[in-house]
C-alpha cells in the first residue's frame, strides 16, 4: 500500500512527457559497508570478541590437520584456512591498535563492561590458535625453522595474554563488576581457558624446546595451566548449570554461548592427550607411559560429560532456531568449542586405536565444518557487505 501511495504521488508531481531520471543522476548504492553511515567510525566499536572469528577459523585447520581421516586435498585445504586466520589475525591485531588510538575512551571501558570483559581471553586463544597451525601446517609453506619461531612467538604473546586475562577478568567480576546468580553464561569461561589452550600449544612445542631443565619445566608448567584452567572452568561450569536450572535458558541472543562449555572439555582432552604424545622428549620412560595413562583414563571420562552437553546444547539450539535466533558475533561460538572436542577425539583415537573414537571425531568436525561455513558466511555480510556488526550494539 506504502509502495502505490509512494508510485502515485511521484506521478501526479510530473508531466505525463517526463522521462525517467539517467541513471548517472541516480544515487549509488554502495557494494561493501552499505549501513554504515560514516567509514571513519569502522574501527569505534571494536571489542575483543572479534578475535573469537580466528579461532572459530584457526580450529577448523588445526582440528583437519591431525583427523584420522585424510583425503587428498583435506591438508592443503586446511593450511589455506590456516593462512585465512593468520591474515585475519594481523588485520585484526592492526585493527585494535587503531581503535586505541583512535577511540581510546569506548577502548578503556570494555574492562567494565560485565559482558565484554570476559571476551579478552579471547584475542590469546587466538594468538595460540594460530600459532599452532604454524607448526602444524605452516611448515609446509614457510618451512619448519620459521613454522618453529612464529609458533613460539605466538605461544609466547598468547600464554602471557591468557595468564593476565585469567586473573584481571575474575577480579573485576569479584571486586567491579555485579553479578547476580542469573547473570552466568558461557562468556564466563572466556578469560579462564586461555591456560589450557596453552598448555596445548605448548605441548606441540615441547620437542623443539632445549633439552634438560627447559624442555622437562615447560612440561610440568604446561600440566600447571591445564590444572589452573580446569578447575577454574569446572567451577563457572556450575555456576552456569544452577542458572540454567533456577532461571532456564534466558535471551535468545545468549543460546550460542552454551556452546562455550564444550571448550575448556575438549581443550582438556586435548592437552593431556598433546602432553602423552611428547611428554618422552622430557621425562623418562615409566613417567611417561604414566602419563599416556593418565591422558587415556581422564579423556574417556571427560568425553562422556562432552557428548553430553553436545546434545543437550543442541536440542536448546534447535529451540532457539525454531523461535527465530538473531545472528551476532556469539556465533562464533558454535565452533571453536566444537573444534576443541576433535582435536581432543583426534588425540583419543591416536592413542587408543578405536575406530569409533575415529569415527566420532570425523563427525564431529563435519559438524564443525557445517557451522564454520554458516557463520563466517553471515559474519562477512554483516560486516563486509553491510557494516551492521560495526555498528554499536543497540544496548550500548
Amino acid at each position: 500500500m506504502m509502495k502505490s501511495m509512494t508510485m502515485h504521488q511521484d506521478f501526479s508531481a510530473q508531466p505525463a512527457q517526463s522521462t525517467p531520471p539517467s541513471s548517472e543522476q541516480l544515487p549509488r548504492q554502495r557494494k561493501i559497508l552499505r549501513e554504515l553511515a560514516d567509514r571513519r567510525e569502522l574501527f569505534a566499536n571494536l571489542a575483543p570478541n572479534w578475535y573469537a572469528s580466528i579461532m572459530g577459523t584457526g580450529i577448523v585447520a588445526v582440528a583437519g590437520a591431525t583427523l584420522p581421516l585424510q583425503f587428498p586435498g583435506l591438508r592443503t585445504g586446511v593450511t589455506v584456512i590456516w593462512a585465512i586466520a593468520a591474515l585475519l589475525l594481523v588485520a585484526l591485531s592492526a585493527a585494535t591498535v587503531l581503535h586505541w588510538m583512535r577511540h581510546r575512551q569506548i577502548a578503556r571501558g570494555h574492562h567494565l563492561n560485565a559482558v565484554t570483559s570476559y571476551f579478552y581471553g579471547a584475542p590469546p586463544m587466538a594468538f595460540l590458535t594460530v600459532g599452532a597451525g604454524a607448526l602444524l601446517l605452516g611448515k609446509d609453506w614457510i618451512g619448519l625453522q620459521a613454522a618453529v619461531t612464529v609458533s613460539w612467538t605466538l605461544w609466547t604473546i598468547g600464554t602471557a595474554l591468557g595468564l593476565l586475562s585469567a586473573i584481571i577478568v575474575p577480579y573485576l567480576a569479584f571486586t567491579r563488576h555485579h553479578n547476580t546468580a542469573e547473570s552466568a553464561f558461557g562468556g564466563w569461561l572466556m578469560p579462564i581457558v586461555p591456560p589450557m589452550v596453552s598448555a596445548s600449544a605448548g605441548a606441540l612445542l615441547l620437542p623443539y624446546a632445549p633439552a634438560g631443565q627447559i624442555r622437562e619445566t615447560l612440561l610440568w608448567a604446561c600440566y600447571g595451566f591445564f590444572g589452573l584452567s580446569l578447575i577454574a572452568s569446572l567451577i563457572v561450569i556450575t555456576l552456569i548449570w544452577n542458572r540454567l536450572v533456577q532461571h532456564q535458558i534466558g535471551a535468545p541472543g545468549m543460546v550460542p554461548t552454551l556452546w562455550i562449555l564444550l571448550g575448556p572439555v575438549g581443550q582438556s582432552i586435548t592437552a593431556v592427550n598433546l602432553l602423552a604424545a611428547n611428554a618422552p622428549t622430557a621425562v623418562g620412560t615409566s613417567t611417561a607411559r604414566a602419563l599416556l595413562m593418565l591422558a587415556l583414563v581422564y579423556g574417556f571420562a571427560m568425553l562422556g560429560f562432552a557428548m553430553l552437553w553436545t546434545v543437550i546444547a543442541l536440542l536448546i539450539t534447535i529451540r532457539a532456531v525454531r523461535e527465530g535466533l538473531p545472528f551476532s558475533l556469539s556465533w562464533w561460538s558454535f565452533t571453536f568449542p566444537v573444534g576443541t572436542c576433535v582435536t581432543g577425539l583426534n588425540g583419543l583415537a591416536e592413542h587408543s586405536g578405536l575406530v569409533l573414537v575415529q569415527v566420532l571425531a570425523v563427525i564431529y568436525y563435519l559438524g564443525l565444518i557445517a557451522a564454520w561455513l554458516i557463520v563466517a558466511a553471515r559474519t562477512f555480510h554483516g560486516s563486509v557487505i553491510r557494516g551492521t556488526l560495526f555498528l554499536a550494539p543497540r544496548n550500548a
